[in-house]
């Protein structure tokens, strides 16, 4: 609540304080001190009230002043205010998505899992595999004679031979042995020949 404050002019008082001093110089005694003990209370009063006044605008301005800051807070609260809720709803935007990602992660990472675990068990597989054909390839190894083909074409040939040799005198037994022995070769080179055209 603001009070109007109506400053009091100089000139009544202090005329009222001169024609009191000069009355008061007029009259002796107890009327006199009287007089001067007016004019000297009526100029402190002036005083004081003058003193009122200056206080009173300054105390004026101060609750202006008071006023435009607490504006100016009311403003600035209001925008932190809005700064903070746009930013309680980025936090919740960024928590979300980041929530979305770690569970598609965690998805990506057990089906990879699922496929490390299956690869690992199919190498498992494969390498018992690999280790049986390795004794299989060990064990036909440990059978069989490796014979360039030209080899094998001199012993048909020798074959055809002894088997006209036989066939000439008359040796039925071992004519067919013979034979059975160039016929082999011959299976073996038939056999070659498309893994040789592979």
């Amino acid at each position: 609540m603001s009070a109007t404050v109506v400053p009091l002019p100089p000139t009544p008082s202090s005329e009222t304080v001169d024609f009191l001093r000069r009355m008061a110089s007029m009259v002796s005694g107890r009327n006199g001190e009287m007089l001067l003990r007016a004019a000297a209370l009526i100029e402190s009063l002036a005083q004081r009230a003058m003193s009122a006044e200056r206080l009173f605008h300054e105390a004026q301005e101060e609750s202006t002043r008071s006023t435009e800051l607490r504006v100016a807070t009311e403003i600035a609260s209001d925008a932190m205010v809005s700064q903070i809720e746009a930013l309680r709803a980025q936090l919740a935007e960024v928590t979300t998505a980041a929530a979305a990602e770690r569970t598609a992660f965690d998805a990506e990472r057990s089906k990879l899992l699922a496929l490390m675990q299956d690869a690992e068990s199919h190498i498992g597989k494969l390498t018992t595999e690999l280790d049986s054909l390795r004794a299989s390839v060990d064990n036909f190894n440990e059978t069989v004679v490796s014979v360039p083909i030209e080899v094998l074409r001199l012993a048909r040939t020798q074959f055809d031979y002894l088997s006209s040799g036989f066939a000439r005198k008359g040796d039925v037994i071992s004519q067919a042995m013979s034979e059975i022995g160039g016929f082999a070769i011959d299976q073996a080179l038939t056999a070659k020949k498309p893994a040789d055209k592979a």
